[in-house]
């Protein structure tokens, strides 16, 4: 990086650490999975076919935690669990940025220096845009000048262009819900929407008291009810991963991969104890 570099970004306004979770479904559907997350946020609508999760508070507050390392473990959890895929935004006096996660996939994501500096992988942007299934050529052109040296825009100024070009994907982020800004003011713009609900992190609770709802009700996407072979096999997979994960997690007192770990092994275990519990032909 150049000396230049290093200046732009250290002239850069120091910014409040700040996060969004997009997630490309309706709000009643991603509402039961959030609540496994543990954490109090307000779900409302961000365009056609998506919604967006802001968290009330988190470890990044008071500094004990990364936002970037919390919200990757969120962004993993909910993906692992659902058909749909998530994004998330994050950003600090420091950098910003977003990881991208689907299904079990590895998260893909990119980061900025708090004055714009591009300093992540350009490959991570192609295969974001794939993922989303954006045009090959315009949007990926847009993204591309994104990991271009840009004096006038600044890291938050980076994650607004990132939004601009996923409007032709259907996102629409609510008024005052702008990449920057502190999460008492993201707060206060996503409850000011009609559609707004608070999801309360109620952990394995929501869950455990739920009963199963094989015509697809909110925890059918999320839990492998069905009790095919395909279903069971997920299960398992699910407990694999989950615990690793959560070893690893503990072992590095992050909040966020410990959440993607345990959230793995409360789908695995239930679908697994569904499955047994179920009577067989």
């Amino acid at each position: 990086m150049s000396t230049e570099e290093f200046r732009a970004d250290a002239r850069a306004d120091p910014v409040a650490p700040g996060a969004l979770l997009l997630c490309r479904a309706h709000a009643r559907a991603v509402a039961p999975a959030a609540r496994l997350l543990r954490a109090r946020m307000v779900l409302t609508r961000a365009g056609e076919n998506w919604s967006v999760l802001v968290p009330e508070g988190g470890p990044w507050l008071n500094g004990t935690e990364p936002v970037d390392r919390v919200l990757t473990g969120w962004a993993t959890a909910l993906a692992v669990g659902a058909p749909w895929p998530v994004l998330a935004l994050w950003w600090d006096a420091d950098r910003a940025g977003y990881t991208f996660a689907s299904g079990f996939r590895r998260p893909v994501g990119y980061v900025w220096l708090s004055g714009g500096t591009p300093v992540g992988e350009d490959e991570a942007m192609r295969t974001f845009a794939a993922c989303l299934g954006l045009d090959p050529v315009l949007d990926v052109q847009s993204l591309d000048r994104l990991t271009k040296p840009d004096p006038s825009a600044d890291a938050p100024a980076r994650l607004r262009g990132l939004l601009a070009v996923l409007t032709r994907a259907g996102v629409r982020l609510p008024a005052g819900l702008n990449p920057g800004e502190p999460a008492d003011r993201l707060r206060e713009a996503a409850r000011a929407q009609p559609d707004a609900r608070t999801v309360e992190g109620t952990g394995r609770t929501a869950a455990s008291r739920t009963e199963p709802d094989v015509g697809g009700g909110c925890l059918g996407p999320y839990l492998p009810w069905s009790g095919d072979p395909r279903a069971r096999a997920l299960a398992f997979a699910q407990v694999a991963a989950g615990l690793p994960l959560t070893a690893w997690g503990l072992r590095r007192h992050s909040g966020g991969w410990t959440t993607a770990g345990a959230l793995l092994l409360a789908h695995g275990t239930l679908g697994l104890a569904y499955d047994l519990g179920r009577p067989r032909d």
